[in-house]
């Protein structure tokens, strides 16, 4: 979209219309008031100061999209965006720029000096593009209803673009994780996360079928928070409710639990679901159901499936063969079988007490990252 040049707003004649006004689109300097009054360079500032903002959080954004996710259509719409708001960014707005008297350059909080991960650098860049949109949105009716009107829409497609950003990077994520600890209830809990998260872990899965809610919803709170601070996906067993009360990456649902239609409908297309399988018709259904992950096992007898048989190697050998989403051995796996596991085409496995009981839990996890990337890197290779 292109406008005519810039236009004093006090010099416009009532009704007139500029030259080189292009066909079929509204002219936004038709909207303009013949005088703004006596807050008209205050609101320029404004103008001017968010359309940096917006535009700054937004190159921030695309150059993740385009260097770090190597996306091209998150990166594409980034930068469509920067484009049409430069469009509005006129002369007439740039002049009123008076950063020498602006009182809010001194001013700075301490969230602002330091980013902890990737994810919390995006989402305070789509907080900033947001915000400045809706202060573009407001401030522009008293400058061109046209402005403010491009401003709200542009405003709704950065929060568009966010929740696909955020789901994709969840599914990336996702299918980049060899390794996957369910936790089991131990008086450690979190520590014994966090030791395995120093370890290069970078998938948990909350399971504790004993806690009432509100410890469940305390203990799931701080592991997301924990998680996410080590730039791991977090996972609730079972309860999608829980899933969404404490904004977990997703859910694990067993075969008895609700539909994945259901969850999926309950938590949209960006949050993850995965599905417990015993046999291979288990599989099918799953991944035709839309699982994103499913879980292939037991692969041996544990007591966190009592009284169920294993599925066995044979299975595993099945999954390797037909499963076309991620999926993971899980089931008793340890250091001593885990050569056996991998050795049936598994590429990724879960486990509980191998880490939760473990005497040196980052360690532990040590050896199993290590273990899994050995593996990629022979299979590579082939």
């Amino acid at each position: 979209m292109t406008y005519p040049p810039t236009v004093p707003v006090n010099s416009l004649p009532v009704n007139s219309v500029p030259v080189n006004q292009p066909t079929n689109q509204s002219n936004p300097l038709d909207s303009l008031p013949q005088s703004i009054g006596v807050g008209q360079p205050t609101v320029l500032r404004i103008l001017d100061a968010n359309l940096d903002r917006a535009r700054e959080g937004l190159r921030i954004i695309e150059e993740w999209c385009r260097f770090g996710l190597n996306q091209a259509q998150f990166t594409e719409e980034c930068k469509q965006l920067r484009q049409e708001l430069g469009q509005w960014h006129r002369e007439e707005i740039r002049s009123a720029r008076d950063t020498p008297n602006d009182p809010g350059t001194e001013l700075t909080h301490p969230n602002e000096q330091q980013r902890a991960n990737i994810t919390e650098l995006l989402r305070s860049n789509f907080c900033r593009t947001q915000e400045a949109l809706r202060v573009l949105e407001e401030y522009g009716k008293l400058y061109s209803e046209p402005m403010a009107t491009a401003c709200k829409q542009m405003r709704y497609r950065v929060y568009t673009l966010e929740s696909n950003l955020t789901g994709h990077q969840r599914h990336q994520k996702l299918k980049q994780s060899y390794l996957y600890l369910v936790t089991s209830p131990v008086d450690n809990l979190l520590a014994v996360v966090e030791a395995a998260l120093q370890g290069g872990l970078t998938l948990v899965q909350y399971r504790d079928k004993t806690a009432d809610d509100l410890t469940r919803i305390s203990t799931a709170t701080q592991l997301r928070q924990l998680c996410h601070r080590y730039n791991a996906l977090f996972i609730i067993n079972d309860r999608v409710d829980l899933a969404l009360a404490v904004e977990a990456d997703g859910v694990h649902l067993g075969q008895t639990d609700v539909p994945i239609a259901l969850a999926r409908q309950l938590l949209g297309s960006q949050r993850i679901i995965g599905r417990s399988t015993t046999n291979p018709e288990e599989m099918r259904r799953a991944i035709e159901e839309g699982a994103d992950y499913i879980g292939v096992g037991p692969v041996y007898e544990t007591p966190t499936k009592a009284g169920r048989a294993a599925a066995g190697l044979e299975y595993v050998r099945y999954a390797a063969k037909h499963a076309t989403v991620p999926w993971f051995a899980i089931g008793g796996i340890n250091a001593e079988n885990l050569a056996d596991v991998l050795s049936t085409g598994a590429e990724r496995i879960a486990v509980v007490r191998a880490i939760m009981e473990a005497e040196q839990p980052t360690l532990m996890t040590q050896f199993f990252v290590s273990q899994m990337q050995r593996v990629q890197t022979i299979r590579a290779v082939k």
